[in-house]
């Protein structure tokens, strides 16, 4: 008799044990998501901000223009939710691809200005 309420503590012992640890993994992947989303973010603006002081938004292909207002209006949003906020709605790697080109125009900008 013993035994079997023995067993059963520690049926409930593993269960709240893994329960706990499954909460603890899914936090963490969250809060490194979210870390990662914020990075990206802080790096657009910097480079769409670093575009408008060097030649301006306006000089960039329209859904380039558009993705770098939303970023800067939009700052906390997700690749995902700015891609919806486009019209027509883009993709999440639509998004991404499009802030990649941003990146190589900054990039560009920026060596050429250590060029000079």
């Amino acid at each position: 008799m013993e035994a079997h309420q023995a067993l059963l503590k520690l049926e409930n012992i593993r269960v709240f044990k893994d329960v706990r640890n499954n909460i603890n993994r899914l936090v963490n992947c969250e809060t490194a998501n979210l870390s990662k989303t914020i990075d990206a973010s802080l790096r657009q603006v910097e480079n769409i901000e670093y575009i408008d002081s060097k030649i301006g938004i306006d000089k960039l292909p329209k859904n380039l223009r558009e993705i770098a207002r939303l970023r800067l209006q939009y700052r906390e949003a997700s690749l995902k939710e700015l891609g919806t906020m486009l019209k027509p709605p883009v993709g999440k790697s639509g998004v991404n691809h499009r802030f990649r080109r941003i990146d190589e125009i900054a990039e560009d900008l920026k060596r050429k200005e250590n060029e000079t």
